[in-house]
């Protein structure tokens, strides 16, 4: 996986890649991120199975009882993915023209379902969820261990480094800055519930720099060039050590 990854998101998330859930029938908006079932899309390297999830706290800690952090857009929540429950609102977000383009997931449900079941069902390194803003979905985020992931095999990673891949999900949501607020908002859940991380780290497509521009808004830096499966990537990363300053 790769920290949005894969990332379209860009102030608002890249518009196009980045995702965002909304209520079962109701309108999304979200994106950025480099996730992905295949090699190509939002996610650079597809996801390494290293087995069934065991018993006990999962790689990036229990995302669920993070609780919600104040923004200026109101109070944002990561909130696990369901499959049953928050499917139909996926599909419709993945198959975006706007998504589609960098998150390659359009198609029929079971593309999507695919995708998200590889991650529920693997070992827990990356973990599926909906950005629920002032009690509304509004986004689609993958918070990953990008030292457990196939970015690992593609650039220097810490141990606990933590990866974001995302996206707005609804049209309305993109280009007015939400996506850097939220991003920062993510940024600072992981670094508040996973004290041995010292980094967050994004991968969005290069051509996506609406996305870029959200990360670098967001205080993540660029740091490299970074060639993945199916896309050359901007390897951003948002320091702890930094994060009172950026």
């Amino acid at each position: 996986m790769t920290a949005d990854g894969s990332t379209t998101v860009a102030d608002g998330a890249s518009e196009g890649s980045a995702d965002g859930s909304v209520r079962p029938g109701s309108d999304a908006r979200v994106d950025s991120g480099s996730a992905g079932p295949r090699p190509a899309g939002p996610r650079s390297a597809g996801l390494r199975s290293v087995g069934p999830r065991s018993a006990g706290s999962l790689p990036v800690g229990e995302i669920g009882e993070w609780g919600p952090a104040a923004t200026p857009a109101g109070d944002f929540r990561l909130l696990p993915v369901r499959v049953e429950r928050d499917l139909p609102l996926l599909v419709r977000w993945m198959n975006d023209p706007a998504t589609a383009a960098f998150w390659e997931l359009a198609g029929p449900p079971s593309v999507t379902e695919q995708h998200v079941r590889a991650q529920l069902d693997g070992d827990g390194h990356s973990v599926p969820c909906l950005g629920v803003l002032d009690g509304t979905p509004m986004s689609y985020w993958e918070i990953y261990r990008a030292d457990l992931d196939p970015l690992a095999d593609h650039c220097p990673v810490r141990t606990d480094d933590t990866g974001v891949h995302l996206l707005i999900g609804g049209r309305a949501d993109r280009g007015r800055g939400l996506g850097s607020t939220l991003i920062r908002a993510v940024a600072d859940l992981v670094f508040d519930h996973r004290p041995a991380c010292t980094r967050v780290l994004a991968e969005p497509d290069l051509r996506n720099t609406p996305s870029v521009a959200a990360f670098l808004t967001a205080g993540f830096r660029f740091e490299a060039e970074v060639e993945l499966p199916g896309k050359r990537a901007a390897l951003m990363i948002r320091d702890r050590e930094l994060r009172a300053v950026m």
